[in-house]
């Protein structure tokens, strides 16, 4: 009989762990799209807004959760490159393993943390260099 209950209790536990894998895999994956949904309408704008020298500024509605979880997008750069990064949870100040580059000459700042809104991207010149920032509605 205690036989018969630790085998219960491990085929339990491994089903439990395996289905948490899947959860966590599915709001990676989710979190993934969003990122590259944002780069890709990033892109566009700054795209448009060096050829056109105008300013560009789109909202763009994403979900406020990813499964239960909150999320985070955020523009950066360096002397190299810029891009936009992301994570589940809490935001962090160390780079996270999410991240999608934006055209090179592109300064990019800003975040947006899922559920307060929508995402603001805005561009704009600044001499010859391309501004891109990222917002959100609720703050």
């Amino acid at each position: 009989m205690v036989a018969l209950a630790a085998v219960a209790s491990l085929l339990i536990a491994t089903l439990n762990a395996y289905t948490s894998y899947l959860k966590a895999t599915a709001e990676t994956e989710q979190l993934k799209n969003i990122l590259n949904q944002v780069t890709t309408k990033a892109n566009e704008l700054i795209t448009v807004t060096a050829s056109t020298n105008s300013s560009s500024r789109v909202f763009v509605q994403l979900p406020a959760t990813i499964g239960y979880r909150q999320y985070w997008l955020r523009a950066r750069n360096d002397s190299s490159a810029a891009w936009i990064e992301g994570a589940l949870g809490e935001i962090v100040e160390s780079t996270p393993p999410n991240r999608l580059f934006l055209p090179k000459g592109t300064s990019a700042s800003g975040i947006f943390v899922g559920g307060h809104g929508a995402a603001i991207l805005e561009s704009y010149m600044t001499g010859s260099i391309v501004q891109f920032n990222l917002a959100y509605s609720g703050g």
